[in-house]
């Protein structure tokens, strides 16, 4: 079998209720994950695209969060209306999808404007 073109991992961690940065899960992220799947199987990609549940991407406070291999893109803030776009303009255009695409500020840095 030839290596999957790309790898999206959507964030599905679930976090204590009150936790200040929330969860993913919380979010809807199971469903959005599901309407991947669906998604880039309907659109022909299974086989060269690979969706998965991931742990905590340490993204909470702009989940739900999702992450693109091999381009390393960073997604935040995905609502299920955004599932077809990211599938139709990323996954088979390869076409980022700026919008949701998260600050290179924003990863991994206590300096962004999202954390409380």
């Amino acid at each position: 079998m030839a290596a999957f073109e790309r790898h999206l991992f959507v964030c599905t961690n679930v976090r204590a209720e009150g936790q200040v940065r929330g969860c993913c899960a919380g979010k809807g992220a199971e469903a959005i994950r599901e309407r991947l799947k669906t998604l880039a199987a309907e659109r022909g990609l299974k086989g060269r695209v690979r969706v998965n549940s991931a742990g905590c991407l340490d993204q909470c406070e702009h989940g739900v969060t999702m992450v693109v291999y091999p381009e390393g893109v960073w997604y935040g803030f995905v609502t299920p209306a955004d599932v077809e776009e990211v599938v139709a303009s990323h996954l088979v255009g390869g076409v980022v999808v700026e919008r949701l695409r998260l600050k290179e500020g924003c990863l991994n840095t206590k300096g962004c404007e999202h954390r409380g």
